[in-house]
């Protein structure tokens, strides 16, 4: 696929352009004056203010509310495989200083890598592709060749297995693109630490890489405490914290197979069962028996999945992220440490923060915040992107 010599306009509504002037790539449906007739999902068009100034290159999108995504706001550059070459290099040497910790890392993350709809992610040997948007999914053949160019991997499976495609007109698509699918997961290290990733069926990609730099911030504090980790999936921050000397860690996750894995990583770490309980439960009952039953501990971890996917369930979301909170802040030690987490695109940091006040208020109890929690490198947020920013957290004192 290539750029046609004759690119089709999309003309914008007047006073609409603001936002793609100020690096933003998404054209929304109803800041669109003029399209051309017969254009088809992913193919390149010219964004067009409504005096025909340029405004970028992006790629069309006719089912979607993000009408088009914009590859480049640059007139002379030519969407082409050379520009894809050119993207995908860029991001995978800015995730270069990771492979000093680990051989599991996200090498595209979409629009803050100048790459809309585009997820790659780095499991071993193993490539993990996610391509979320008509222009991605156009490009597809294009990108897999570049990036196993790029990266010498020759095993490549796509994870396209998520409802936000639906959004875009696509189907949900999952399987093999180079090689054939694995038939044991995956092992990754991370920090001298070593997890088995499902990049078939698990989670997300298989792992929840972007909480890479908290885990370690968690584990500075574990050594010699008593640690409670709610949601706890398959385990990160658990043995992040064993591996730096807690005393006790306590791990509570609704689900028994997430619950197993991360049995089987604590196994396969070779770390000592007295240390580590695994408790499946429902967390927001669990918090009120813990403390019925006057638990405490020096350390809490709340990493909640996305209770606020948009703006539409901010409000639910809110009572949700004060209620665990509060209880978290309860069963926290005076001088002991809470990291809370959102990664609710439609909870932002400041909103997350009121409703974490809100719940020490009512907890009765004071605390400072003593950091802020964002993902690692190789989950950048582009300034004119903030929607990238996905996930947030506050690293918390109670005084």
């Amino acid at each position: 696929m290539s750029t046609r010599p004759a690119t089709p306009n999309l003309i914008l509504k007047p006073g609409r352009e603001k936002s793609l002037r100020q690096r933003h790539p998404w054209v929304f449906s109803g800041a669109v004056a003029q399209q051309p007739e017969g254009l088809e999902a992913g193919q390149t068009v010219a964004v067009r203010a409504h005096d025909h100034t340029f405004l970028g290159w992006a790629a069309f999108s006719p089912a979607s509310q993000i009408r088009a995504r914009v590859w480049t706001a640059q007139e002379r550059d030519t969407v082409d495989r050379a520009f894809f070459q050119r993207r995908l290099s860029a991001a995978i040497a800015a995730r270069q200083p990771l492979h000093a910790v680990t051989n599991a890392m996200r090498l595209v993350h979409a629009e803050s890598d100048g790459l809309p709809g585009v997820i790659v992610d780095r499991f071993g040997d193993w490539l993990v592709v996610q391509l979320l948007s008509a222009g991605a999914a156009a490009w597809r053949d294009v990108l897999v060749d570049e990036l196993v160019a790029l990266t010498g991997i020759q095993q490549v499976y796509e994870r396209s297995d998520v409802e936000v495609r639906a959004l875009e007109g696509l189907q949900q698509v999952s399987g093999p693109l180079r090689g054939n699918a694995p038939d044991a997961p995956v092992m990754i290290e991370e920090h001298g630490l070593r997890y088995q990733v499902d990049i078939v069926s698990g989670q997300k990609t298989g792992f929840y890489l972007d909480q890479r730099l908290n885990r370690q911030r968690v584990a500075a504090l574990a050594q010699g405490a008593d640690v409670l980790n709610c949601f706890c999936f398959s385990g990160g921050f658990s043995l992040a914290a064993l591996q730096a000397g807690a005393n006790s860690v306590l791990s509570v996750d609704s689900s028994a197979e997430a619950l197993e894995l991360a049995r089987q990583h604590q196994q396969l770490n070779g770390m000592e069962a007295a240390r580590a309980e695994w408790v499946e439960a429902d967390v927001f009952q669990y918090l009120r028996r813990l403390r019925d039953q006057n638990r405490q501990f020096d350390l809490i971890v709340l990493d909640p999945p996305k209770f606020a996917p948009t703006a539409a369930h901010v409000a639910k979301a809110t009572r949700a992220y004060k209620d665990i909170n509060l209880w978290a802040l309860k069963l926290l030690k005076p001088g002991g440490h809470l990291a809370t987490f959102t990664c609710s695109g439609g909870m932002g940091v400041e909103l997350f923060q009121k409703v974490v006040a809100g719940a020490a208020l009512d907890a009765g109890v004071s605390a400072q915040v003593i950091g802020r929690l964002h993902a690692d490198l190789d989950h950048p947020s582009a300034l004119s992107f903030p929607e990238g920013d996905y996930l947030n957290g506050l690293l918390l004192r109670k005084q």
